[in-house]
């Protein structure tokens, strides 16, 4: 019986709250055009995998961001709102035109995300 205690010791401390979940996941995705970026000739053949990856991110963070149920702010979800169109139409730019420094605003803007839900 102690066994299953101290199992479920161990993960119930390295359980992620909602926000440092999504953090992660925007770290995550961040980290996957990053090393595209870093590495465009060999890594470009990923790009679109990348790319659908961050915007399956940004649609489920808008979508509840921005969710009438949602406890945030109407300035906060016009803001997420504006910055997840703004990442939909970089991803798709990207896709038809691809550029490695394309990705840069990309990266920051997971990162800066990721960054304030941390605090």
């Amino acid at each position: 019986m102690s066994y299953g205690a101290n199992a479920y010791a161990r993960v119930s401390q390295t359980a992620l709250t909602p926000r440092e979940a999504e953090a992660a996941v925007l770290i995550k995705a961040a980290g996957r055009l990053q090393l595209i970026q870093a590495d465009w000739t060999n890594q470009s053949p990923s790009l679109n995998e990348a790319l659908n990856f961050n915007q399956k991110v940004w649609t489920l963070i808008a979508g509840a961001a921005t969710a009438p149920e949602s406890p945030l702010p109407d300035s906060i979800k016009t803001s997420i709102a504006q910055l997840s169109a703004f990442v939909f139409k970089r991803i798709i730019d990207t896709m038809i035109e691809p550029k490695a420094e394309k990705l840069s605003a990309l990266i920051n803007i997971n990162h800066q995300l990721a960054a304030g839900l941390r605090t």
